[in-house]
């Protein structure tokens, strides 16, 4: 497979509200001598996705403005197993965890709930004001965990600096009436209309619109822009001789051994007549407990290649004829990016956005769905054959211009910068 390294030129498909609008994205990047600060905020309490996200885009801001000074305020428990950026820095908060919708508990200091509330509201108040950013672009939450995050926002509003502040959301955050209360909650509608400029929807409209679904208010729909999923530079892969290969894959891998057990289950059934090279990656927070009973269990097999992590999984991805993943975003992006097959066993609890996700694209044709209920080994082995033989569709009417518009975005608010 051959595939440019890079942004994509050309024009890039941006959506404001419920009504889509094309403009045009500058064929190359600006390379301005501005000095802007940037502040990326990501909460982090499950998975990988939130920081994939997070250093995704400050890659791409620091192409845009490289002279930039860019900080990372984050919770993420793995973000020194990254690369982080040239000239990018990060602060770490306490992690949480994610117990349901709207739930969360100190993930390493559970006895002291409230002194880490405290300390991360702290942090996040004196890192930001401190660091005076021209523009803060925050992940997910509008008013973080908890709504640790409100304080500051009052506090860069209140200043006379001219902070530029961004929300940016995946594609899908969950079913759209659980969405909507979880919002409420959140008290997202006041937040985003008193301190935000823009609400940017990493997604394409088409495949699912958040701003009808989720109820946004008009003023809300207004400010907001649709992205296009966010595409993952690709690699340029020489397909080598041998047996078909299977890359299994679960994110971070909290709740993914499962599927793991399922697929390698399912092979184990297999006739010796039927070859496969399958490479399994954990993921970093699959608990070891589990992590062991899978290797004393499957552990011998000469055709499996064991991997605990890798924080880039792009060279994999390319090599693989198919692979077997839930269905969280930044795996869907990868997929998408490097037009792979898949067989996705999304997750449903405790919110169902993977569900959804894998739903929605295989209903277009891109990928295979098991539904998490009935997952099994034979199922799930049998549709990896059964994709193997397949065709594969490329997601030629989804949007994947989703850097593109983010750097086109940055350039209008940050534009009165020296």
């Amino acid at each position: 497979m051959e595939c440019p390294v890079g942004r994509e030129s050309g024009w890039g498909s941006v959506q404001t509200g419920s009504a889509p609008k094309i403009v045009p994205v500058d064929t190359e990047p600006s390379r301005q001598a501005k000095t802007a600060k940037i502040v990326l905020y990501s909460h982090d309490t499950f998975g990988l996705g939130n920081i994939r996200r997070t250093l995704l885009l400050a890659d791409a801001l620091k192409e845009e403005y490289p002279n930039a000074a860019i900080l990372i305020v984050t919770g993420s428990p793995v973000i020194h197993d990254f690369r982080i950026p040239e000239g990018v820095d990060y602060v770490k908060l306490p992690c949480v965890d994610r117990l349901g919708p709207d739930q969360y508990q100190p993930r390493f200091l559970s006895s002291l709930t409230a002194e880490v509330a405290h300390v991360r509201r702290a942090v996040l108040k004196h890192t930001v004001l401190g660091f005076a950013p021209d523009l803060m672009i925050v992940d997910k939450r509008a008013g973080g965990v908890d709504g640790e995050l409100v304080e500051t926002l009052e506090a860069l509003r209140s200043q006379a600096r001219s902070t530029k502040v961004v929300l940016g959301v995946r594609d899908i955050l969950d079913e759209p009436r659980r969405t909507r209360a979880s919002l409420a909650r959140g008290k997202f509608t006041t937040l985003v209309e008193r301190y935000y400029d823009e609400v940017w929807i990493y997604g394409d409209a088409s495949v699912f619109d958040a701003v009808a679904a989720y109820g946004f208010s008009e003023a809300i729909a207004r400010k907001s822009v649709f992205c296009g999923y966010l595409k993952r530079p690709c690699v340029a892969i020489t397909r080598r001789e041998g047996p078909p290969r299977i890359l299994v894959t679960t994110g971070g891998g909290g709740d993914g051994s499962e599927l793991i057990e399922a697929y390698l289950q399912g092979l184990s059934r297999l006739p010796r007549c039927t070859v496969l090279q399958t490479t399994v990656v954990f993921g970093p927070q699959m608990p070891a407990v589990r992590r062991a009973a899978i290797l004393e269990r499957f552990g011998a097999m000469s055709d499996v290649t064991f991997v605990e992590f890798e924080p880039d999984l792009v060279h994999r991805y390319a090599t693989a004829d198919v692979v077997v993943a839930m269905a969280g975003y930044g795996t869907v992006c990868d997929l998408l990016s490097l037009g792979r097959k898949a067989v996705l066993v999304p997750r449903a609890h405790p919110v169902r956005e993977q569900l959804l996700r894998a739903r929605l694209l295989t209903e277009r044709g891109y990928f295979h769905l098991i539904e998490p209920h009935k997952l099994t080994g034979d199922r799930l082995i049998a549709t990896v054959l059964s994709t193997l033989d397949e065709v594969h569709r490329s997601p030629s009417d989804v949007s994947l211009e989703g850097l593109s518009t983010v750097r086109s975005r940055v350039r209008r608010l940050l534009q009165d910068l020296p």
